[in-house]
């Protein structure tokens, strides 16, 4: 059983892979383990996923040779095609609840409490947001001498921190400082959206205004006016 203060640092591929083991593990149990192809597929899939990656059979057979010698991975022959299946639960000592939120973070990277009680919905219902966030705590892994993950600084405009995975290592105080620039760029860029449609809306509301107030003038220059009846005495 692996020393979780040993535990090595994973590639983007290999966290890929895991994360798309464990998932497949729950959301699809009649074809896990997995075949090289689907598991290729689940790697390269193009939704909820994040980064979005394009990895080959080649680059999959590396990570899992890598993640095989970790003894996160294992191999059988099953119907004369061999499939893959993770260990990361065993290796790590972690209960399936961690397990799940680690994998939510290794497929879909950086999120909030309330965001990974959503996604991991097929993998482990949690009761709430606390739950959630207290076993993020202890993947934090404070008094055990290794964390799973961080707690990033919370952007601007939310009320939730994010979280994110540390399996590939702990990021630079540069690297989180960016990954806030990013966040609070993308947010300054929707407020400044949500001010022009709001301006604009206001400004339509005043061309209504006047549009009615013309419209009024005109129906009361209509009944104001005398009607003229024709004489035909002289017709």
């Amino acid at each position: 059983m692996m020393n979780n203060a040993l535990f090595p640092m994973l590639s983007l591929t290999e966290v890929r892979v895991l994360g798309v083991l464990v998932e497949k593990q729950y959301t699809v149990p009649d074809t896990y383990p997995l075949t090289l192809n689907t598991l290729v597929s689940g790697c390269n899939q193009k939704s909820n996923r994040s980064p979005v990656m394009s990895v080959s059979q080649t680059d999959v057979l590396e990570a899992i040779e890598n993640l095989k010698q970790m003894s996160l991975v294992s191999e059988s022959c099953g119907g004369r095609v061999v499939r893959y299946a993770h260990h990361i639960e065993r290796e790590l000592k972690l209960p399936r609840q961690s397990i799940a939120l680690l994998a939510m973070l290794m497929l879909r990277g950086p999120q909030t409490g309330g965001e990974l009680r959503i996604h991991c919905e097929r993998l482990h219902k949690f009761a709430d947001i606390s739950s959630v966030e207290a076993f993020l705590e202890e993947l934090t892994g404070e008094s055990k001498g290794r964390s799973w993950v961080i707690k990033l600084p919370r952007k601007p405009g939310s009320r939730e921190n994010r979280w994110m995975h540390l399996l590939s290592g702990v990021p630079e105080k540069d690297q989180l400082n960016q990954l806030s620039v990013m966040v609070g760029t993308n947010t300054v860029a929707i407020y400044n959206e949500f001010d022009a449609l709001k301006s604009e809306v206001i400004r339509l509301q005043a061309e209504v205004a006047e549009l009615r107030k013309a419209v009024d003038f005109l129906l009361t220059q209509q009944t104001n006016q005398p009607v003229v009846h024709e004489d035909y005495s002289n017709k």
